[in-house]
């Protein structure tokens, strides 16, 4: 069945991403990319479009943010990453906003509340967690990318004390020696 862009529509893909994240809740650390979350519940409602990803999938997870608000579920949309960085997208403001919480302005704090929220999602619905019942975790491609900026930002190499060259890996420097 083709998308004839109605609120039905958009209702029935918000049931199945519900589903479908509750899903993805079961296992610890998992996430899903938001590709991945719109071929799914294009899949499982049979209702499919043509349409960009970006101009349907927030309205469908709007619905799932306050579906997850009423039932008093943590946030599933948090569970919902971007393929190429890991983290949760503008929309999940959305979040803060369905229960009264201020909005958070700053990146890596908007990836910390998710984290929080994800590690939540896991404990509600039945994720296997470690001894110590889990620990917040930024999305696995997001923690890669900090890991990453991390070694490029590691201690400057060793200079030298006489002529503040950079050091070969000797040790040894070159000019003064």
């Amino acid at each position: 069945m083709a998308h004839n862009g109605t609120q039905e529509t958009c209702e029935r893909w918000a049931q199945k991403a519900y589903s479908v994240l509750v899903g993805v809740a079961r296992s610890y650390h998992a996430v899903i990319t938001y590709k991945e979350l719109g071929t799914e519940v294009q899949e499982r409602s049979g209702i499919h479009t043509r349409a960009p990803l970006q101009y349907w999938i927030g309205s469908v997870l709007g619905k799932v943010v306050r579906e997850a608000h009423r039932r008093g579920d943590p946030p599933l949309t948090a569970l919902v990453v971007h393929s190429d960085d890991g983290m949760v997208g503008e929309g999940y403001k959305e979040v803060l906003e369905v229960a009264g919480q201020p909005p958070v302005h700053d990146v890596l704090d908007r990836k910390r509340h998710a984290a929080e929220a994800r590690l939540d999602c896991y404990r509600r619905f039945g994720a296997t967690l470690p001894p110590g019942v889990g620990v917040r975790v930024l999305a696995p491609r997001y923690q890669a990318t900090i890991k990453r900026r991390r070694a490029r930002t590691a201690e400057p190499p060793p200079v030298c004390r006489g002529c503040f060259v950079q050091l070969p890996a000797t040790g040894v420097c070159d000019s003064c020696n």
